[in-house]
């Protein structure tokens, strides 16, 4: 297990002793805020969650105990303001919530370090490889880790592949651009179609995307597989937890080779009628199915504040609900006028 160099002790809290996290594209993630908040209330922990988004309208300004509009992460302004926020409020703790930032502030820790400010981010090199498919690909061949092949340019002229194909942003994200194609009409079409593309073996069996607590030091606190029934917009719709022992020792490989994991890691890999897991995608942050896990068992938000006080995971722990079925809904905020914000 790689550890991380950059943590040394336990750190300090504010004057008050509140712990107060920060989470940014916080969008429409309102249930993963509001089991942070049971959490704070369950364990009596002081403290403020505080939203960041680009817009006063997200679903999760009405959640948090006080919202902050910032500029697009792609904005130079965007890591500017952030800091502002972390200072005036006295952050402890920052969570990124979708992948287009994790670059940006594995980049920039030590800006918030200055501040006394945590990043629940994996390290640089590790999110590099994530956020390039080509790379995650490459990633997982040198690691001898089961993955879908991604045909290079020489490959696709020679036409050296069977139908069907998948098609996907090597940048991509929440399925946006997975295009399946079963010619070589479709696969001229769309290889040009969707913009930064790679060509990829299509895999077929049972899906699962697998939530992973890693404290500040690599250790491994759980490994939760969640089968993916029905998704929606690329995001999981219904879901059901499985201790499948295959899949955790395939994902603990995974993850003891990773470059400076931290936090809370997604992966989603499928099992084969023939047993064999294979690895499609490694998004380190929350994913959007993380409130199924945390309803079985697994306290990821619990774990995410200890570890920030310095606490290291010495104990794994697969106590959570196995079959537990989560079955999502739209549900909706009804306001006479939007929030003021900051």
């Amino acid at each position: 297990m790689q550890q991380c160099q950059y943590l040394e002790g336990v750190m300090n809290m504010n004057k008050d002793n509140e712990f107060n996290i920060l989470f940014t594209s916080s969008g429409r993630r309102v249930s993963l805020i509001k089991l942070f908040k049971e959490v704070y209330h369950t364990n009596n922990i002081s403290g403020k969650i505080i939203t960041a988004d680009l817009k006063n309208s997200a679903p999760s300004a009405f959640i948090s105990d006080k919202h902050y509009i910032v500029p697009r992460v792609d904005n130079g302004n965007y890591l500017l303001e952030l800091l502002k926020i972390c200072e005036k409020e006295n952050i402890n703790l920052v969570i990124p919530l979708i992948d287009t930032e994790l670059l940006l502030l594995s980049e920039n820790r030590h800006l918030f370090e200055e501040l006394d400010v945590k990043l629940f981010v994996s390290g640089t090199l590790l999110n590099e490889i994530a956020c390039d498919k080509v790379k995650t690909y490459q990633f997982f061949k040198e690691n001898n880790i089961e993955t879908p092949k991604v045909f290079s340019n020489e490959e696709l002229t020679e036409k050296i592949y069977e139908f069907p194909l998948l098609i996907k942003p090597y940048n991509g994200s929440s399925s946006k651009g997975v295009t399946k194609v079963h010619t070589e009409k479709e696969l001229s079409f769309f290889k040009d179609y969707i913009a930064n593309s790679i060509v990829q073996e299509f895999i077929e069996g049972i899906e699962y995307t697998v939530d992973v607590m890693v404290d500040f030091y690599g250790n491994i606190k759980t490994i939760v597989p969640r089968r993916r029934i029905e998704t929606r917009a690329g995001e999981v719709s219904k879901g059901i937890t499985k201790k499948d022992i295959d899949i955790i020792h395939a994902v603990e490989k995974v993850i003891n080779v990773l470059p400076e994991p931290i936090g809370c890691l997604t992966l989603q890999c499928f099992k084969k009628d023939n047993g064999d897991i294979t690895f499609i995608e490694i998004n380190p942050r929350f994913g959007g199915g993380i409130p199924l896990s945390i309803k079985a068992g697994a306290n990821f938000p619990l774990w995410t504040i200890n570890s920030t006080k310095g606490e290291k995971f010495l104990e794994e722990d697969f106590s959570w609900k196995e079959n537990l079925t989560m079955l999502r809904y739209d549900e909706a905020i009804f306001i006479e006028r939007l929030r003021d914000v900051n």
